[in-house]
């Protein structure tokens, strides 16, 4: 999987830049905000790759928490990547957090295909995973919220996982960081 990348824009549209890596131009989807703010052509990026059946597509961040929250909307059923991307690009992740948090559905219904029930599912079920945020950012980034999935399906209550979680903090990878979370849990 493509994690991060650096490089040079040599082309730029409404919704994504082709990136030069050593030579490889990458199209990566990104928010408009990353678009307007680019005095520079060479920037970074926190990926996520979206796989589906007849496409690859590379979706681009400047922050660990944008990526973080982009694959936190990941996790709401009917939610896909262009849905998140466009929340993202429709107010700044500390609005999105307070919006969510308090059940105003106003930013979200802004994004297309995004309507007022998908909007309430989207504040419904993630009200209490953003109980591992924090003001100055996320807890919970990339692997967390995989680890944090993995300790649910094994019968723990979200609450403990994320518990427990928090006080994982040198685990290399995502098996890791489950492997030392289960043992603060027995």
């Amino acid at each position: 999987m493509i994690g991060h990348l650096k490089g040079t824009i040599i082309h730029q549209d409404l919704k994504s830049v082709i990136l030069d890596v050593s030579g490889v131009g990458y199209k990566v989807h990104t928010n408009t905000a990353v678009l307007d703010s680019q005095n520079s052509k060479n920037i970074e990026f926190w990926t996520y790759l979206a796989v589906r059946e007849n496409a690859l597509d590379l979706y681009g961040f400047t922050t660990k928490e944008e990526l973080g929250f982009f694959e936190l909307l990941l996790t709401v059923s009917g939610i896909g990547p262009k849905s998140a991307m466009g929340i993202l690009s429709v107010a700044t992740l500390q609005n999105l957090r307070h919006a969510i948090s308090t059940g105003d559905t106003s930013h979200l219904t802004k994004v297309s295909g995004v309507g007022k029930k998908n909007a309430e599912k989207i504040v419904l079920e993630l009200k209490d995973k953003l109980d591992g945020w924090t003001s100055d950012g996320v807890d919970f980034v990339s692997g967390d919220v995989d680890a944090l999935e993995a300790l649910k399906s094994l019968g723990y209550g979200e609450k403990e996982a994320r518990e427990a979680l928090k006080k994982v903090v040198d685990a290399k990878d995502t098996g890791d960081k489950v492997k030392k979370a289960l043992k603060l849990l027995s």
